[in-house]
């Protein structure tokens, strides 16, 4: 048994269940462990939580950053970003569950150490946003307001998409990049 097999486990246990309504005897009983047993590979529910959010911002930024440091428009790197961004929440369903809705049920002191993380990954939109603004290419007084409701819109995805819906990955971050781009206005003459 392997870290890495338990917090598989726990992120699905926790994405279905809940951080508060999973137990550790759901872990255990997961990766076929007794409970004590468990306690050999990790400390408590909280040290799962804290690196289930750490291993799902690592996966986000890292690929983020791929997308900030290519050579293209900033336009074109909006729409990368936000392709990159829901194809790695969909394909990591349980893990951004647990990064979306469950990072509120860290501790404080454990909090406090997973925020750098969080700051840092929004930062990497902020800068993308300015680097439009800054470019004329976008224009908006709020590259964090910009940036959280990006990320707000997109995040819900996680809730709704289906698998067997009309739409691919793909095809939803091109509707929501050109909802952001071009709005809701029809553009007459």
């Amino acid at each position: 048994m392997t870290r890495e097999e338990i917090l598989e486990a726990a992120a699905q246990i926790f994405s279905q269940k809940g951080f508060h309504a999973a137990s550790m005897q759901d872990i255990a009983e997961a990766v076929h462990l007794q409970k004590a047993s468990l306690y050999h590979h990790v400390t408590s529910k909280q040290e799962i939580l804290l690196a289930l959010l750490d291993r799902a911002l690592d996966l986000l930024i890292e690929r983020m950053e791929c997308v900030i440091g290519a050579s293209l428009p900033p336009e074109e790197k909006l729409r990368q970003a936000m392709l990159v961004y829901l194809e790695t929440l969909l394909e990591h369903r349980d893990l951004a569950a647990v990064l979306l809705l469950e990072f509120r049920s860290l501790e404080p002191e454990l909090a406090a150490r997973h925020m750098p993380q969080r700051d840092r990954f929004e930062g990497l939109w902020k800068e993308l946003i300015r680097e439009g603004m800054k470019n004329g290419d976008f224009r908006f007084p709020d590259p964090g307001l910009a940036t959280r409701s990006v990320l707000g819109a997109m995040n819900w995805t996680i809730i709704w998409y289906r698998n067997d819906g009309p739409l691919a990955p793909d095809s939803i971050a091109g509707h929501f990049t050109d909802l952001f781009l071009n709005g809701l206005l029809s553009r007459k003459g």
